[in-house]
């Protein structure tokens, strides 16, 4: 991929608007178009589906809009922000579904040079990478994952959790979180075309084939010790995994316009060989 392909433009040159999705339940995205609001070719960079976070329960693509579309300034590629259903209306694995219709809608238009990823923060992310070991199962290609704080366990029980009382989110909170979105049933839920969809990849017993994945987390996030536990995971399994770990960073890092994580993930997804 050549530099300038994925090169950076200015945040007023990303143009975006809603679209549907057509699924069983139609999903509505916010796409972010990297030069068409100069009037030039959209981003050649590549597609990236994004899943907000919000502990499944809350957020939107309008309430995410200021990250997803910095992602596309910063990257050039064409970034799609999906409004996924969201608990308790919507439980497991009602999101997941959602994300996998617009990779898969993505797959259709992108063409076969377009580079796909798939990433997330938060709930997001938990999500995102669920996306990749259904899409790994079923056959279908994808480039990377960007994994920015993803709540893994719903135990929410390593040490982590218990350096800061009150850090966010704090683990009482996010195991009601776990509890709202996965409902009483199956932790992992089998397709109709039989891919298991996981509510988290640590119920994946084999990692290995998964796409490239780049993992951010701050030393003060409360789900530090997952997220490291997993990029070890990662690779063992002999998944190609970069590692972002920085200090003095909280999580819902990428809410913050002085995120330290965002550009990091950007420059990332733009080092993709």
């Amino acid at each position: 991929m050549s530099t300038s392909s994925t090169a950076a433009v200015r945040a007023d040159e990303v143009a975006w608007r809603h679209l549907t999705v057509p699924a069983p339940s139609p999903v509505p995205v916010r796409l972010h178009e990297p030069g068409a609001g100069s009037g030039t070719s959209t981003g050649t960079g590549g597609w990236l589906v994004w899943a907000h976070g919000g502990s499944w329960q809350y957020g939107s693509a309008a309430d995410w809009h200021p990250v997803t579309h910095r992602l596309a300034a910063l990257t050039g590629w064409n970034v799609v922000s999906v409004d996924y259903r969201l608990a308790p209306a919507h439980r497991h694995p009602a999101a997941l579904e959602d994300v996998l219709a617009v990779l898969d809608r993505v797959g259709e238009r992108a063409g076969a040079e377009a580079r796909i990823a798939v990433g997330g923060d938060s709930a997001g992310a938990t999500l995102a990478a669920s996306a990749a070991l259904a899409l790994r199962d079923r056959g279908q290609r994808l480039d990377a994952q960007l994994l920015a704080y993803p709540p893994l366990n719903p135990s929410c029980a390593t040490p982590s959790y218990r350096r800061d009382p009150a850090a966010f989110p704090r683990p009482a909170a996010l195991r009601r979180a776990w509890r709202t979105w996965r409902g009483t049933g199956p932790a992992t839920v089998v397709a109709p075309d039989g891919t298991p969809l996981h509510s988290t990849p640590l119920d994946a017993e084999d990692l290995s084939g998964l796409a490239p994945a780049v993992l951010a987390v701050g030393a003060d996030d409360p789900v530090a010790d997952d997220v490291l536990a997993y990029a070890e995971r990662l690779a063992a399994a002999a998944v190609p995994t970069r590692l972002i770990h920085t200090p003095d960073t909280a999580h819902a890092d990428l809410l913050d316009p002085h995120s330290r994580l965002l550009p990091r993930l950007a420059d990332a997804l733009r080092d993709l060989p």
